[in-house]
């Protein structure tokens, strides 16, 4: 199982070609079978509990072979864990937010993102539950499914040309609908996001250890499991409704949806 198996990831895997000279050395002589997706977990693991400065260690990076080229996606350590830092900070008062979080270490996030030259990350996480406009980006023929040692797994991939040309549709089917506010707000930010990388880039949904949770939820609903996942299928649904003006079918869509993760997401909370 994962380190960290209730977390799902959106990546974006750029050419290599796309990085710094340096890395692009580093990179390249690393194998594409290494296990990228337990070493970066397992280090944020260790990082939480030991609270090692980021500066101290070099970052590592996620790989795909696609036609014979290869692909990254650094883990964009410094830049997760200064969005992590502003995010926390933001649900909490400054008098307090110090007792949960050492200056060094503060001051450490501070100075690594301020001297690394990539200040975006290339991967958004989201744990115990996928935000509905991730699943916006693909099509069912674009899901990879099966089971390795970590259990069963889900893997949409698709190009970044595709993925920002489905977020802008979806954008404007959810502007027509609700006009400007928090959903709205949401896909275009997803899409701005998008657009900062190399127009070539691969684009990729890793369920990761939730699709072992959503798995055995389903079986226990007298479903076959996985392959019962529909999520891409419903979100379409939801999207076409709402772009068509058909209240029901949106509704229909996205109700399948929030009904089979709210099953998981519960488990967050289970004893």
């Amino acid at each position: 199982m994962l380190p960290t198996p209730y977390v799902a990831s959106l990546r974006v895997y750029e050419p290599i070609e796309s990085f710094g000279v340096s890395d692009q050395v580093r990179w390249s002589n690393q194998l594409i079978t290494s296990p990228t997706g337990q070493d970066e977990q397992f280090r944020s693991l260790l990082r939480s509990v030991l609270s090692e400065p980021l500066n101290l260690s070099p970052d590592g990076a996620h790989f795909l072979e696609h036609d014979g080229k290869r692909y990254v996606a650094p883990w964009s350590t410094a830049a997760r864990c200064w969005t992590a830092l502003e995010d926390f900070k933001f649900t909490l008062p400054t008098s307090i937010t110090k007792f949960f979080i050492p200056q060094a270490i503060e001051d450490s996030i501070k100075g690594t993102i301020d001297i690394v030259e990539d200040k975006i990350s290339h991967i958004l996480t989201s744990t115990w539950s996928i935000p509905p406009r991730w699943f916006a980006l693909f099509t069912p023929d674009e899901r990879l499914r099966g089971v390795n040692e970590d259990g069963h797994y889900t893997i949409l991939r698709t190009s970044i040309s595709n993925a920002k040309s489905r977020c802008a549709f979806t954008h404007q089917a959810v502007l027509g609908a609700f006009g400007e506010g928090a959903v709205e707000g949401e896909v275009a930010e997803l899409l701005s996001w998008l657009e900062i990388f190399d127009g070539k880039s691969i684009v990729e949904l890793d369920y990761g250890g939730l699709a072992v949770y959503l798995n055995n939820q389903l079986v226990n609903s007298g479903e076959v499991g996985i392959d019962a996942d529909t999520s891409v299928e419903d979100v379409t649904t939801s999207i076409v409704g709402l772009a068509s003006g058909d209240g029901a079918l949106a509704g229909k869509g996205y109700e399948r949806l929030v009904s089979r993760w709210r099953r998981v997401s519960a488990l967050e909370s289970a004893t």
